[in-house]
């Protein structure tokens, strides 16, 4: 089923204005695209994955139920929320497995693997790679906080460079140096390991 950008739109500013009956018809119009990313993010999974597409939508889904009213400003700031919130359960999901993997210890416990970020096939091919590159990421958003969200917006959240340029008020020329930056910084951070 095919949207208009301004339907699901009108759809978002209703439901957080707290019309339920709009939640009900937005969620058939942005669920395909949900799914789509989801399969992108687990494409690669290992054989252990504790997350299956479907899975990673409705727990999406509920986190986005479950938080309240939002001020929506459009579709790409819809999607860009729920980047976040994939990245979050992806996260929460990698480190598990990683922790069970050593017996119950935290990740950070132990050295952290060197990884290329070139083969991270997928953010979710392997739990101690995307830890890595989470716990890499949480310090590029200490030192810079705007490359970071291109970075998730566009890694995670899968939006074009026009979309992540939307999402952030940016140009696309911005958002595509804010790119190579933040990857050549992140892959120098990754491969120290």
């Amino acid at each position: 089923m095919a949207a208009d950008d301004n339907d699901i739109t009108g759809l978002l500013k209703a439901w957080g204005q707290g019309d339920d009956g709009a939640l009900e018809r937005l969620t058939p119009l942005v669920y395909a695209q949900l799914r789509a990313r989801a399969r992108r993010y687990l494409r690669g999974e290992r054989g252990g994955a504790t997350l299956q597409g479907t899975a990673l939508v409705h727990e999406v889904y509920v986190r986005l139920i479950d938080s309240g009213r939002v001020d929506w400003q459009d579709r790409v700031h819809f999607y860009a929320l729920s980047a976040q919130l994939m990245r979050r359960v992806l996260i929460d999901a990698a480190r598990a497995r990683a922790a069970a993997k050593r017996g119950g210890q935290d990740h950070k416990a132990g050295k952290t693997p060197s990884v290329d970020l070139d083969q991270i096939a997928s953010p979710a091919a392997d739990a101690a790679s995307l830890c890595a590159l989470d716990d890499a990421l949480e310090e590029l958003a200490r030192l810079d906080p705007r490359r970071a969200r291109v970075i998730e917006l566009r890694f995670f959240g899968g939006l074009t460079v026009d979309e992540t340029a939307a999402a952030l008020n940016l140009s696309a020329q911005s958002v595509m140096r804010d790119w190579r930056l933040a990857r050549a910084w992140l892959a120098r951070e990754l491969k120290k390991g």
